[in-house]
């Protein structure tokens, strides 16, 4: 089963080093999101913007993840700015070719 892509993007007010710190307190809690295979996290410091991308089992599972308490604590934070969500298909059999992780 391919699952399904979530991509998060939000511009934030504080230094990448900042970010990096403050979202390591959640990492635990987020790795133990049902439904959830893994997540990478990204950071732009040029452009102030952050973020992660995440391989959720189903549909199910993201708007779950979606509707919980860390999407609610991400958007109530002020340093989050302009924050986006997106879904996506796997391309399982292109996917497949250039190794990715599904």
């Amino acid at each position: 089963m391919p699952g399904r892509v979530l991509q998060i993007n939000f511009k934030t007010n504080v230094s990448a080093e900042e970010f990096q710190k403050g979202a390591l307190h959640i990492a635990n809690d987020v790795a133990d999101v049902p439904g959830l295979r893994w997540k990478i996290w990204i950071v732009n410091e040029e452009t102030s913007e952050a973020g992660g991308l995440y391989l959720f089992d189903d549909q199910a599972s993201v708007e779950a993840y979606l509707e919980g308490p860390i999407v609610a604590d991400l958007k109530s934070k002020p340093p989050v700015i302009d924050i986006s969500f997106k879904q996506f298909n796997v391309v399982e059999e292109n996917t497949a070719i250039t190794r990715g992780p599904v």
